[in-house]
């Protein structure tokens, strides 16, 4: 069962309750989404950082539940 964006959001912003999450469904077939999360929890951590960040927040449901999530991650300017 494909995850819904709001499920995917809420994961997001429980992990990183200061966030700023936007979501959208790429391919309108629950599986293929994009994510632009705004966090000042990522100040001074590399891309890589805060990448790594929002997948822990997914809890292990990328590859599985959630096929593909093109990310987007910044601290706030």
């Amino acid at each position: 069962m494909p995850m819904s964006a709001a499920e995917i959001e809420g994961m997001i912003k429980s992990a990183l309750p200061d966030a700023e999450v936007e979501i959208r469904d790429l391919a309108g077939d629950g599986d293929h989404y994009a994510a632009h999360v705004v966090s000042p929890a990522f100040a001074g951590k590399s891309r890589v950082q805060q990448h790594k960040m929002v997948y822990e927040a997914l809890g292990g449901k990328m590859g599985g539940v959630l096929h593909a999530l093109q990310l987007t991650t910044q601290a706030p300017t």
